[in-house]
């Protein structure tokens, strides 16, 4: 299987956050017709806008830091802020989407995205950013949370693994060339400089996307049912295994975006004295993590989910560890070691919450995305308050420590997975 067909076939778990399970239209949008191209075009460039907005600012936090000399923990909350925001909204989103439509939610989010992120720019201080960043968090779910109910719904069924695996493919990109453009930006001017053109780039994205995607013919207005919602979200809290998925995507995205949050004061230290430039091309280890994704579906299938999330995870914990070394090499080998096991754990989790769920898949997603962004922002800003202890070596502990609750939680599924084999 592709990278792309892979990544797709994972979606349901991964990006679809709606209440109703997504259902292909008999005739929609025709692979190879002008409509499909458009598609496919306007699906990168929206995942691509949607995270190089949401984590551009993550190199930039020393130089927050610096200006209006506060602790890192408090300039975290420039990222948590926005991933909380998006956290708290996803399902909300999905909910209006099914009501109003999807194509306008998510061409308004980019845009409206993009505005507050120019704003952002142009800050008074920490307090505004922050408040400026919630409010971005809250208005890009409204892309994540329906793109794939939208591709669901217009695009015909063969061409669906194609259409969302560009969708992912410009999300992970964006994710990962805005914080490089960003940094390095912020090296040659200011960081609002580098805000502001990681804006204005985002802005002009948002109207090419605008009008690329194509109108949404298949949509059919449903409304919001409460009943519906409250036994959806009891059958999964209540389930054996889902909870737990859940427990996992919060401690390693937390885990994770904490490594790249503080890492980077770790480095403009002593001994190395990188630039924001330099930090934000750690960026590029994510190339590391989509390998560790792309493998994870050949994995699993030989050797069960459950064990690859352990074996994932010992990876992610052993490459943490190699970053206490002051040896340049060692230490770049450990956060590409660290990115890989990260990508392949969250991965697999994914992927098992899509399986586990048999009702209510949208809505089983939401939950894992809402506790995904809940763990980046919380402990991504949590971690920071150890910081002050013992520096990187104490934000270290704290997330090993984080990591071997992921371990004990992965082993106690062992009964789970052979349950379903």
């Amino acid at each position: 299987m592709s990278a792309p067909a892979l990544a797709a076939s994972r979606l349901p778990a991964m990006h679809h956050a709606g209440f109703t399970d997504p259902a292909g239209p008999q005739a929609g949008i025709r692979v190879g017709t002008p409509e499909y191209r458009q598609m496919r075009r306007a699906l990168f460039l929206g995942g691509f806008a949607t995270f190089s907005l949401l984590y551009c600012v993550q190199p930039l936090l020393p130089l927050y830091s610096h200006e209006w000399q506060v602790a890192p923990a408090q300039a975290s909350t420039v990222l948590s802020a926005a991933t909380g925001g998006l956290a708290l909204t996803l399902i909300l989103a999905s909910a209006v989407s099914d009501r109003l439509g999807r194509r306008g939610l998510m061409a308004g989010a980019v845009l409206l995205a993009s505005l507050l992120g120019l704003a952002c720019s142009m800050a008074a201080g920490l307090a505004q950013l922050v408040w400026l960043r919630a409010l971005e968090g809250i208005v890009l779910a409204g892309l994540p949370a329906v793109a794939m109910a939208y591709v669901s719904e217009e695009m015909e069924p063969r061409g669906l693994a194609t259409a969302m695996g560009l969708y992912i493919a410009g999300s992970a990109f964006g994710g990962m060339s805005g914080r490089i453009a960003t940094a390095w930006l912020a090296e040659l001017w200011d960081w609002r400089s580098a805000m502001a053109a990681q804006a204005l780039l985002s802005l002009g994205i948002g109207l090419v996307f605008w009008k690329s995607l194509p109108a949404s013919r298949a949509f059919r207005p449903r409304p919001l049912r409460l009943d519906a919602l409250r036994a959806g979200l009891r059958l999964h809290l209540s389930d054996a295994g889902l909870p737990w998925l859940y427990a996992l995507a919060f401690l390693l995205m937390g885990c994770f975006v904490s490594l790249y949050n503080y890492l980077g004061y770790r480095l403009a230290g002593a001994p190395f004295g990188f630039g924001a430039g330099w930090i934000g091309t750690l960026s590029v280890f994510y190339v590391s993590g989509m390998l560790g994704s792309g493998w994870t579906g050949r994995l699993t299938a030989r050797y069960g989910v459950q064990r690859v999330i352990m074996v994932m995870t010992l990876l992610m914990l052993a490459g943490l560890l190699a970053t206490l070394s002051e040896a340049l090499p060692l230490l770049l080998a450990g956060v590409a070691l660290a990115t890989f096991g990260y990508f392949g754990a969250h991965a697999g989790a994914s992927a098992w919450v899509g399986r586990r769920a048999r009702e209510a898949r949208g809505l089983a997603s939401a939950l894992y995305l809402s506790a995904y962004y809940a763990g980046s922002s919380l402990l991504g800003s949590v971690s920071g308050l150890v910081w002050h202890l013992d520096g990187w070596s104490a934000v270290v502990a704290l997330l090993a420590t984080l990591l071997a609750g992921c371990l004990l939680i992965a082993w106690r599924l062992r009964r789970l997975a052979a349950s379903e084999a």
